[in-house]
């Protein structure tokens, strides 16, 4: 065997760092030289045929023959084509039931929230009939049931009742709350064509908690207009100015009647009664269903005949809900809705808030009752489906709707198989509609307003509340905020403090400069924060940094550039020679999803810096759009090209050695 000569041993060397370097080379070319990102256009385009059609649809086409590829692509454009595939007479059996149960509470619920939006009741019941059946058509969830619900149209009644007045004015003020539900179908629309359903998300979890919880009070507040049978109310929704109404109403004999307290307090009681049994006893679950109505028909009765010698509807001891339009669906409302007036900007933030919290609301309970059925709810889909429905809606005397959550409770109770029970409900809704209205003439107001109390309850979770305490105290002030807000001053400026506060954290968070020094964890391969993992090892030579910053703009490109610079000088404090300690300056930039110009500008002042001191400023990992954007400033060509698939091969290439397991 010949032993190796120096010359053999120095070209095998030779080769080795020949193969090293090329195989550094092709690396390098796979960060530097990515395809350019998509442009803005073909994101939109292809975030509008994701909507409807997504990719992984078309893979399972191409074999497949034309009838059933039409039928896959209209099964797309209407989940509930699926369903019924294996539809069978037991299953509608179970829809069928549970539909009359849902009419059986949508009817008395529906009236009682159009009369928290200060509509006349039978807007209610319209907005129960045609969005159900157009949502039940098009959305992915099979769970959710829609229809007015308390928050929506105390928002309707707080915002619109500053442009027009309901009393004097209800013909004017019911045209604007039609033309503020088409606005509305036309924002969630959008959202779920240009999957702009972040925008949802800029309202907070906690400030959600905190605007519910005061909406709720608020709501409660304004019913006891009828629960007192009050005359003259005010118009405002904080707190001090509906309390200020209510004792100077009561300080007044001739401004309420005690049978109407006595109707709505009896109602009340009989409502929560019922509801505990249901709650307690799964079997009993109907009480809570059919109760209302059942009271509601005996109230009625009790009504009709205390007001029985009274011939004019102002002079009844008993307030009632007096004449409503029924017979069928009203005539086209398409001439009602006007977006270019002199109410055309508030009208556009009345719609743009209410389908922000209208969407949030409505897929957070379809996402709940989805995770009960083990299915994915599609968050885009069902914008587009409520979106549809609203404008649909608005042009057939409906107003805002979205998903209910205690109507979709109460069909997933009722053991509901499909969405063809919210078909059923809404059929059931219209025959009432067409047969009943003349039954409902003498329902006492109290009653509807005790309704509306009996279903505030769930809006204020001080479970959550205080979980959020613990959790984030920052998101727990603009709970308070928002709960503040809503309840002392209005709806708009409620949910302005609590969404500003939100804001404010992002932007303390985000300019904070996120960085990070990185060492190599002992018997691996990786790199790790050496604050979360102090036994990670600093390599000599070499100060590494991680920025964790998901931005790098001009709110905090300023910030990071001189801690970087900072902790360079104070690693050199260390050093008792005052000599330069590193080498190498390697930025991880995995966290790094954008950049933008001032960002660049201070990675490029950096880079002077680092030179001044005769160190080498090196980029590991870099994300798609960040090296994109470095190789068009030149940023690449000043750093001497010095960009690395991952942290540990910069350490290796410069280093010039293997870095092993150690």
């Amino acid at each position: 065997m010949v032993a190796p000569t120096n010359a053999m041993v120095s070209s095998t060397l030779e080769k080795l760092m020949e193969l090293k370097n090329t195989s550094h080379n092709i690396r390098a070319q796979w960060v530097l030289n990515p395809p350019e990102p998509p442009c803005l256009w073909r994101q939109v385009l292809d975030n509008i045929k994701g909507t409807f059609l997504p990719r992984n649809k078309f893979s399972s086409l191409r074999n497949q023959s034309l009838s059933k590829n039409v039928f896959v692509l209209l099964q797309k454009l209407f989940p509930i084509l699926g369903s019924l595939r294996e539809y069978n007479i037991q299953k509608f059996k179970y829809d069928f039931m549970a539909g009359l149960t849902l009419a059986i509470l949508a009817i008395p619920q529906s009236m009682g929230y159009a009369t928290l939006a200060q509509l006349s009741p039978e807007y209610g019941l319209y907005s129960s009939i045609i969005p159900p059946l157009i949502y039940a058509m098009l959305a992915s969830s099979r769970e959710i049931v829609i229809g007015p619900i308390a928050v929506d149209s105390m928002l309707l009644s707080s915002m619109i009742r500053t442009l027009k007045d309901p009393v004097h004015d209800s013909a004017g003020y019911t045209q604007l709350v039609l033309t503020a539900t088409f606005l509305v179908g036309v924002f969630q629309l959008a959202f779920g064509l240009f999957r702009f359903g972040f925008l949802v998300d800029y309202l907070s979890h906690a400030t959600i908690v905190g605007f519910l919880a005061a909406a709720a009070l608020g709501i409660g507040l304004q019913q006891l207009k009828g629960l007192f049978g009050i005359k003259h109310f005010t118009n405002k929704t904080d707190l001090i100015s509906v309390m200020k109404a209510v004792f100077t109403s009561l300080s007044t004999q001739s401004e309420w009647h005690p049978f109407n307290f006595l109707f709505g307090l009896s109602f009340l009681f009989f409502i929560l009664f019922t509801t505990h049994l249901g709650r307690r006893n799964k079997k009993l679950f109907w009480l809570s269903t059919a109760g209302p109505l059942f009271w509601v028909i005996i109230f009625s009765v009790i009504a009709y005949r205390i007001n029985l010698h009274k011939l004019e509807v102002e002079d009844y001891i008993v307030e009632v809900l007096g004449p409503i339009k029924g017979g069928s669906l009203k005539s086209s409302s398409l001439y009602k809705i006007h977006v270019g007036d002199e109410f055309v900007v508030p009208l556009i933030k009345i719609g743009f808030t209410i389908a922000v919290i209208s969407t949030t609301m409505g897929i957070s309970v379809g996402r709940s009752f989805a995770s009960l059925r083990g299915y994915h709810l599609d968050p885009n889909k069902e914008m587009v489906s409520l979106g549809l429905m609203n404008i649909v809606g608005s042009f057939t005397s409906c107003y805002v709707a979205t998903g209910s959550l205690a109507r979709t409770a109460l069909k997933y109770n009722a053991g509901s198989e499909t969405m063809v029970s919210s078909i059923v409900m809404a059929l059931m809704v219209l025959l009432s509609l067409r047969f009943l209205t003349g039954l409902l003439y003498f329902t006492p107001k109290a009653v509807l307003a005790a309704i509306i109390l009996s279903a505030i309850s769930g809006l204020i979770d001080l479970k959550k509340a205080y979980e959020i305490w613990k959790v984030d105290k920052f998101d727990f002030l603009a709970c308070i905020g928002a709960f503040i807000g809503v309840l002392f001053a209005s709806v708009e400026i409620g949910l302005a403090i609590g969404v500003t506060i939100s804001f404010v954290k992002i932007i303390i968070i985000s300019i904070q400069p996120g960085i990070r020094i990185v060492g190599k964890l002992p018997g691996t391969y990786d790199f790790g924060d050496v604050e979360q993992y102090p036994m990670a090892v600093k390599i000599p030579g070499f100060f590494i940094v991680s920025v964790k910053s998901s931005v790098l703009c001009f709110a905090n490109a300023s910030l990071v550039r001189k801690r970087i610079e900072r902790m360079v000088t104070d690693e050199e404090a260390k050093d008792g020679k005052g000599e330069i300690t590193f080498k190498f300056v390697i930025l991880d930039t995995s966290s790094l999803m954008s950049i933008d110009t001032a960002g660049i500008a201070s990675l490029e002042e950096l880079n002077k810096s680092l030179t001044l001191y005769g160190v080498k400023l090196a980029i590991a990992n870099p994300r798609w759009q960040v090296i994109h954007k470095l190789r068009l400033a030149n940023f690449v060509d000043k750093i001497g090209g010095r960009v690395f698939l991952s942290v540990g091969e910069a350490v290796e290439l410069c280093i010039g050695a293997k870095i092993g397991i150690v």
